[in-house]
């Protein structure tokens, strides 16, 4: 099996539209959570959320192609243009071959369906968009980056709701491991803040309600957490083969070493007890990486701030890890960037990436009534400085999915 290496990062999340703005602001323990401006939410009970501002689409594609793209597909053909420069790879037709695209979506292009549907009830239905089925389904941002960087491996897009891009990466990894590509563009991407998915996951009674406190409201691993927020955003990870990224000089920041990949098969959107799922999951990617429990030197937790997950991931941890999950430093950087559903595995991929690259551990902001079931270090309030070599990232999803990945601080 083939050595996997990252050599190019891409992010815009509610803190910041590239790489470096968003990891400064989460070593600050900055929320991106603000009252909702995309739509009239007078008649919403919840009305914040963590949204990507102020990002240009334009800097990334011609005024056509944006017309013609949703927002989760911009935002992906974003940080896929922005990992590449980072990682200095031109697809040029000699390598077109050997590199694939793997992008997933929880939801897909949501805000063009709300869009089209209007358009259908308010004019008719010869009003409809011709590129409406392009913009909406998942697979459309993984085509479309395809087309743009002349990528010409493999390509297809995971639905695994909340796991989606834990799988991607994953599965990249994988397909690069096994030689059926030399070079992987992989993550995932989001826009789900808009009136239909804010009302149903708030009629699930997931969302948190506090419209007086937003940037208080995501609190994962605390006593009063009630609820996730929202987020946006999108991150992707260029992978290569070893020997192939080596061969023409790139930089190398990390190396991915694990993933596991597992179903609880319980329930729809409760965790299995004890966090059973989760814990298959993380010892796959312990024993595809070689590495014991105590050779892990932090966790990205999924930590949404539900009261279910936060307090069964936390038993799946201590059952994975023993006593060394008191010793090892796990946070929740949602506390800061909400929950990006299908983009969330990617973003925090990112994260862990930056952890080992610059030895800081993000908190988990807003933990000031730590809960008594939930009491491992969650690093709260305030970033930690800490040497990290191996780093962890965990993602759970709606319909029982598992992903577990672990990076490692390359060495020759």
């Amino acid at each position: 099996m083939s050595r996997v290496v990252v050599t190019g990062l891409g992010l815009v999340t509610s803190l910041g539209n590239d790489v470096a703005t968003t990891w400064e602001a989460l070593c600050q323990g900055k929320s991106g959570v603000t009252a909702i401006t995309a739509y009239d939410t007078s008649r919403f009970r919840v009305q914040f959320g963590a949204q990507v501002l102020d990002f240009d689409p334009t800097l990334y594609m011609d005024r056509k192609e944006v017309r013609r793209t949703d927002p989760y597909e911009q935002l992906a053909i974003a940080t896929s243009k922005q990992a590449l420069a980072q990682a200095k790879l031109e697809v040029t037709d000699e390598i077109a071959d050997d590199v694939g695209v793997y992008i997933g979506s929880g939801i897909g292009g949501l805000v063009t369906l709300h869009e089209q549907f209007k358009v259908l009830h308010e004019k008719g239905p010869d009003r409809i968009s011709p590129f409406f089925i392009n913009m909406m389904i998942v697979d459309g941002a993984p085509g479309i980056v395809s087309i743009m960087t002349g990528a010409r491996g493999p390509n297809w897009a995971a639905v695994s709701a909340c796991a989606t891009s834990g799988n991607t990466i994953g599965e990249a990894w994988e397909t690069i491991r096994r030689g059926d590509a030399k070079v992987m563009i992989a993550g995932g991407s989001e826009k789900g803040i808009t009136p239909i998915a804010m009302a149903a996951f708030d009629n699930m009674h997931a969302l948190s309600r506090r419209n007086d406190d937003p940037q208080g409201a995501s609190r994962p691993f605390d006593a009063t957490r009630d609820g996730f927020v929202m987020g946006e955003g999108s991150a992707i990870l260029v992978l290569e083969e070893l020997e192939f990224a080596k061969a023409r000089g790139a930089t190398i920041l990390a190396e991915m070493v694990g993933y596991g990949c597992t179903s609880d098969a319980h329930h729809v959107t409760e965790p299995a007890p004890g966090g059973s799922g989760l814990v298959r999951a993380m010892r796959i990617a312990l024993r595809k990486a070689n590495l014991q429990p105590e050779q892990v030197s932090y966790i990205n937790a999924h930590g949404t701030s539900t009261q279910y997950n936060d307090r069964t991931e936390t038993q799946a941890i201590k059952t994975c890890f023993g006593e060394h999950a008191y010793r090892m430093p796990i946070s929740s950087t949602k506390s800061m960037t909400g929950h990006t559903l299908g983009a969330a595995g990617a973003v925090e991929a990112v994260v862990s990436v930056q952890v080992i690259l610059n030895n800081i551990i993000p908190p988990t902001i807003n933990l000031h009534h730590p809960d008594p079931e939930c009491d491992l270090n969650y690093v709260p309030n305030e970033a930690q400085h800490a040497k990290v070599d191996v780093a962890m990232s965990n993602v759970m999803g709606f319909g029982g999915h598992n992903t577990s990945m672990i990076f490692k601080r390359y060495e020759e």
